[in-house]
């Protein structure tokens, strides 16, 4: 809120008195804003990682967060990180044929484009293949 209000040209040390006092009394919550976004973003269809990163961009460091749980959210909005990756890769790309090591990696890329990291798409492969989906 910092940001968006000195962009349009409010002194920085005037604002941060008014939102320090609007966030001693919980109108203006760090945790509630991320946890809101976040929720929207893995609705989505958007990994961790992007999620992250664009809260940092916002200004947000989930990290300081203490009330906020990214995995939790996950795990109540899409069964997990996993299952979430499974639906963003099935609506794009169906359940036809075992993809070989080429087409493979561009739909890796893909993965990593929405935000899941290598250890999400590495369990979702060995999944893919014990289905009997051998990439080729």
């Amino acid at each position: 809120m910092l940001q968006k209000l000195a962009v349009k040209g409010f002194a920085k040390e005037r604002i941060e008195p008014i939102l320090k006092a609007l966030a001693d009394e919980n109108w203006q919550s760090d945790a509630r804003y991320a946890e809101s976004y976040a929720r929207s973003r893995i609705q989505k269809g958007y990994g961790p990682t992007y999620i992250a990163y664009e809260l940092r961009q916002s200004g947000v460091d989930i990290g300081n967060t203490l009330s906020f749980d990214l995995e939790a959210l996950a795990e109540s909005v899409a069964g997990g990180w996993i299952a979430l990756l499974l639906q963003v890769y099935s609506k794009k790309y169906g359940d036809g044929p075992a993809p070989n090591r080429n087409e493979w990696a561009k739909r890796r890329r893909f993965l990593l484009q929405r935000g899941f990291t290598n250890a999400m798409i590495a369990e979702f492969s060995r999944f893919h293949m014990a289905r009997g989906n051998d990439l080729k």
